[in-house]
């Protein structure tokens, strides 16, 4: 039963990244981001099967990115030799601006956060793009860890507070 209930939350969650995926893209193509609302998203083009818990996770996501797009992108070009980003395919550089915001400000283990951001570029981008993005955010992983950054910066600043 338990897995059960694990499968499921794992699929909702990955469901929420998908969207986000798709938010972060619609974003990324309109002239002024910030304005990007996730309500048009769904009210437009969400799935109306969608329920509150998984709307709610890929708001967070994309509500993030885009506030800590700064901090994200200047991380991956740490790793993104002789790759701007701007340069980099839409889906593909989205992909790793969910993965690095995760990896910085939400409590998910990096590796899972890898192995969705890998599945989701299985099926939005190429098979290049896996190996790419896979690339990027192992460096990064490695990076923060080396960095004594072992933990998320959320999980740190709750234990702080």
């Amino acid at each position: 039963m338990a897995f059960e209930k694990e499968a499921k939350s794992s699929s909702t969650r990955r469901k929420a990244r998908e969207c986000a995926l798709q938010m972060l893209f619609a974003a990324d193509v309109v002239a002024e981001p910030k304005y990007f609302s996730t309500a048009d998203y769904w009210k437009e083009l969400g799935e109306p099967t969608v329920d509150e818990k998984t709307r709610t996770f890929a708001d967070n996501l994309v509500n993030g990115a885009l506030r800590e797009m700064t901090a994200v992108d200047d991380r991956i070009r740490t790793r993104a030799e002789h790759w701007r980003i701007e340069r980099m395919a839409i889906v593909d550089r989205n992909i790793l601006r969910l993965s690095v915001y995760e990896f910085l400000f939400e409590d998910t283990p990096r590796t899972v956060v890898i192995n969705e951001a890998l599945e989701i570029a299985r099926r939005f981008s190429t098979f290049e793009a896996t190996q790419f993005i896979n690339g990027i955010l192992d460096a990064i992983k490695l990076d923060l860890e080396k960095e004594g950054n072992g933990e998320n910066l959320k999980s740190s600043n709750a234990k702080m507070s």
